[in-house]
Parts: structure tokens; sequence; C-alpha cells
């Protein structure tokens, strides 16, 4: 009997943990989405296509500040849910390149539109 219940209370904080990974895992891909949208309003902004690339690199870097930081504080909730063994200063590490990885991104956008458009 008592190890029907130890296998009950395994199962059912595996199922637990399942739901938190998954849970997580949303929160994060909402983080990201919503920064996403907020850097590609930035780069379609009328006013902005004038800018050269290092003024725009500067713009990017700053903007958004509330979701880099919703982006970044989801993704460090999934990481460390999803790989508890891990280092938090590595999943801070992992966090900020992503976040670089998507200014990267729309910056490399803008440039290339704008060398396209001369």
């Amino acid at each position: 009997m008592r190890m029907i219940i130890v296998a009950m209370v395994a199962i059912m904080s595996s199922i637990a943990l399942a739901d938190d990974v998954g849970e997580a895992h949303r929160r994060a891909v909402s983080g990201r989405d919503s920064y996403w949208n907020c850097l590609a309003r930035q780069y379609q902004q009328q006013d902005k296509r004038n800018m050269s690339g290092p003024d725009f690199t500067s713009l990017i870097a700053s903007a958004c500040p509330s979701e880099r930081q919703n982006f970044r504080v989801s993704l460090l909730d999934y990481l460390s849910v999803q790989f508890p063994d891990v280092d938090a200063g590595a999943h801070m590490s992992t966090a900020n390149n992503a976040i670089a990885s998507a200014q990267k991104d729309v910056v490399t956008a803008f440039i290339k539109h704008k060398a396209a458009s001369k």
C-alpha cells in the first residue's frame, strides 16, 4: 500500500513539474513575442528611416525597456525550471544573448534595407 502511495505522489509531482515547465515556456514565448513586436514597431517608424546605422543601433539598444525586461525575466524563469541544476549565471548569459540576438537581427535588417534603398 505504501508503495502505491509513493508511486502516486511521484506521478503527481512529475505532472505538476511538467505543468510548471509548460507554463514557464508559454510565458517565455509570450515575452519574446512582445519584445520582438516592440522592436518591429521601432523598425517600422517612418522617422527612423533616415537615421544612420550607429544611431539606429543605439536606439534599439535602449528601446522597449519593459518588454525587454519581461522577456529576460520570463526566459530566466523558464530556464531555471527546465534546467534547475545549471548555474543562474549561465541562465542570465543565455537570456542576455537572446536579447542581443534580437537586437542584432533588427539592426541588420535596418542596415540591409537602408543599403538596398540607395
